[in-house]
């Protein structure tokens, strides 16, 4: 059963350390079947194109989700895409985690190889999209990124499934904040939301639904232009999940 609508879960959250494997699920993964509709076997396809397909961390993925429903199958584009049909896998999915890593690197060889309209063709047929960092940000219009090196500088080529500028690691990093900050107030990046570590924002259609959190004393936030050349920031309090 498809989500009701078109739905994304954007987040600074993901996976846990493990006890018997290197990662555990984190909450977020039972929120998103849960808006899949909560199919007895849900499907999830996991994609890392950001961290370049790494094959131990695919493998880490898999072993996070045994002994649970969840079955799990992956997308990788290097060194070619493992397959046929890309479009057909993920409409055959319920939900799809694309991982964190360079979101310049993920956008580029999404374009490459025409990914972003097969992701589109789910997200519209009710798969539940969603993933952390580079796998938050590449669903908007752009946001802020360290692609490039330590110095962060804006990325303004995202998918814009949702057309806002996105945020993460918004408590952990200190160039994270006063850099959307300015991009939102001189104009060169729309309306935005930002996420601390530990947060998600869920959205139905292209609005913004809820944002839920894994832990406590943390938020999301709503930044938008107020004069030219100055922003004003908006705290949103998270469901706790879990």
């Amino acid at each position: 059963m498809p989500a009701a609508e078109p739905t994304i879960v954007a987040t600074s959250m993901g996976f846990r350390p493990g006890r018997r494997s290197y990662l555990a699920p984190g909450p977020v993964f039972d929120l998103m079947v849960d808006l899949a509709g909560r199919p007895a076997a849900p499907k999830l396809c996991y994609i890392g194109t950001a961290n370049g397909d790494q094959l131990h961390r695919r493998q880490q993925v898999r072993e996070a989700f045994q002994g649970t429903s969840i079955q799990v199958t992956d997308l990788a584009l290097f060194t070619m895409p493992n397959h046929d049909d890309m479009r057909a896998h993920l409409l055959d999915q319920d939900v799809v985690w694309v991982d964190g890593g360079s979101v310049a690197g993920l956008l580029a060889m999404w374009e490459l190889h025409g990914l972003g309209d097969a992701l589109r063709t789910a997200w519209e047929a009710g798969v539940v999209l969603g993933g952390v960092s580079a796998g938050s940000i590449c669903w908007h219009v752009g946001g802020t990124t360290d692609s490039f090196g330590p110095d962060l500088r804006p990325v303004t080529n995202g998918l814009a499934f949702l057309p806002y500028g996105n945020g993460v690691h918004y408590d952990s990093e200190a160039q994270r904040r006063p850099l959307l900050q300015r991009l939102v107030g001189e104009g060169s990046m729309p309306l935005s939301y930002a996420t601390d570590d530990g947060v998600g924002l869920v959205y139905r259609g292209t609005e913004l639904a809820e944002a839920v959190a894994d832990r406590t004393r943390v938020a999301a936030y709503r930044i938008e232009q107020v004069a030219q050349g100055r922003a004003e920031e908006t705290r949103i309090e998270p469901r706790l999940l879990g």
